[in-house]
């Protein structure tokens, strides 16, 4: 009997800081955690300004879509948490250049506080590629 849901484990992705796994698919959709800037292979925080802290950010969001059998291009939704909303300019520039002319729906929203001392983290809803 199958399960109505199922977790995923990104091998190669960011270790969760967490309780969490890092996606789960359910109802044909993939639910991505939120993402920050952590480079996979040091667990730190990537030095940059924002703009390379979102792509880091996307960069991870990648490779758990990927476990998961799909890819950015597949999302519907994306989260993503500031903590200080003037960065709102160049986190757009950052995200714009991993989505074609149809982007995913999206809110923005400034936070105080991120998880590891971050200044941004992304989260996203995929559709499952059929086939």
């Amino acid at each position: 009997m199958s399960h109505h849901r199922e977790t995923v484990t990104a091998v190669g992705g960011p270790a969760a800081a967490g309780p969490y796994s890092h996606a789960v698919k359910a109802a044909g959709l993939v639910f991505l955690s939120g993402q920050t800037p952590v480079d996979p292979d040091t667990g730190a925080l990537v030095e940059g300004d924002i703009g390379a802290q979102t792509a880091r950010c996307l960069d991870n969001l990648a490779i758990v879509a990927a476990a998961a059998g799909a890819s950015l291009s597949d999302a519907v939704r994306c989260g993503i948490y500031v903590t200080d909303m003037s960065t709102f300019k160049a986190v757009n520039e950052a995200y714009a250049t991993y989505f074609d002319d149809a982007p995913p729906a999206r809110s923005t929203i400034g936070v105080a506080a991120l998880p590891l001392g971050a200044d941004v983290e992304i989260d996203a809803i995929l559709a499952i590629p059929e086939g």
